[in-house]
C-alpha cells in the first residue's frame, strides 16, 4: 500500500482500494454463483488517501469528512476513475460520490 501514497488526490477527491470478496457464493444444491452475477452485494473499500477538501467561492476550505483508513460504502456502478500503480488497482472518487462511512 505504500506505493499509493505517491498519489495525492486533489480537491475533494478520495483514493480508494476496493475490498473484493474472494469467495463465490453457492446455492443450497451446490451450484456456484460467480461474484459478477450477484448484483445485490454492497461494494466496499478502504480510503488510501484524501485531498485537502473543496474551496467555496469565498475561499473558505470545506475539509474532508473521510480520512485514510476509513472503510466506505461505494456506489454500485463504476463512477470513479480507475488508477493502476505497480499492479495495484485503485479508484478515485469525489467525496460526494461515496455513500457512507462504516463506524466501529
Amino acid at each position: 500500500m505504500n506505493t499509493a501514497k505517491k498519489v495525492k488526490p486533489l480537491g475533494d477527491r478520495v483514493l480508494v482500494k476496493e475490498i473484493k470478496s474472494k469467495e463465490d457464493k453457492r446455492t443450497a444444491s451446490g451450484i456456484i454463483i460467480p461474484e459478477t452475477a450477484t448484483a445485490d452485494d454492497v461494494k466496499m473499500g478502504v480510503v488510501i488517501a484524501v485531498g485537502e477538501g473543496l474551496y467555496t467561492q469565498n475561499g473558505v476550505l470545506i475539509p474532508m469528512s473521510v480520512k485514510a483508513g476509513d472503510e466506505v460504502i461505494l456506489p454500485p456502478y463504476g463512477q470513479g476513475q480507475s488508477v493502476k500503480q505497480n499492479s495495484e488497482e485503485y479508484v478515485l472518487y469525489r467525496e460526494s460520490e461515496l455513500l457512507g462511512v462504516l463506524n466501529d
